[in-house]
């Protein structure tokens, strides 16, 4: 399965260089999960990765605790980010925040996930890391990817024991719920 899930990466590498146009994702902020929620963890996007600029900023101007990823070993840990760029530091192409992390999870309550593409049950392919599925998996959280337009898959996405299904994508347009 790590073949089959390596081709696809690089397919859905290959055609979201090739078809990106940068959008926001500003459709996620109506959602009750976010609007409700005081602990929202993100990601700093890069290259052609839906962008997260603009909710992010939208987050942080609404009030919400903002938390951005670090990798620490194999594990992601969260740490609360104020918005200032020279809080973060630049490893592998990944922005990532600089300071103490949160001990407890529990007070996450929404993590907006990156994605190459998601499934119609809320299966991602990630960037093959792992580190979202080992993480998301202690998090009792709503759990939201962001894809492009057209990477919300009709096919089902190869997926093991050890993989996380979302709650919901979002696209430039349109926020899709997934359902258990």
């Amino acid at each position: 399965m790590t073949d089959q899930k390596a081709s696809l990466r690089d397919r859905a590498r290959r055609e979201r260089s090739q078809k990106f146009i940068p959008s926001n994702f500003n459709v996620i902020l109506k959602a009750p999960e976010i609007e409700s929620a005081t602990t929202i963890a993100s990601y700093i996007s890069y290259e052609h990765e839906p962008s997260t600029v603009e909710i992010n900023e939208a987050l942080m101007k609404a009030g919400k605790s903002l938390l951005l990823p670090r990798i620490n070993g194999d594990q992601l840990e969260w740490v609360h980010w104020s918005g200032d760029p020279s809080a973060l530091t630049i490893k592998r192409k990944i922005s990532e925040p600089i300071g103490a992390p949160i001990s407890d999870l529990s007070q996450i309550q929404v993590v907006i996930v990156p994605a190459l593409r998601i499934d119609q049950s809320g299966y991602r392919l990630g960037q093959g890391g792992g580190y979202y599925d080992r993480a998301l998996v202690s998090l009792n959280a709503w759990k939201i990817g962001l894809v492009h337009a057209g990477e919300l898959s009709s096919e089902v996405l190869p997926h093991e024991a050890h993989d996380v299904a979302l709650d919901a994508a979002a696209t430039p347009s349109v926020v899709v719920r997934f359902k258990r």
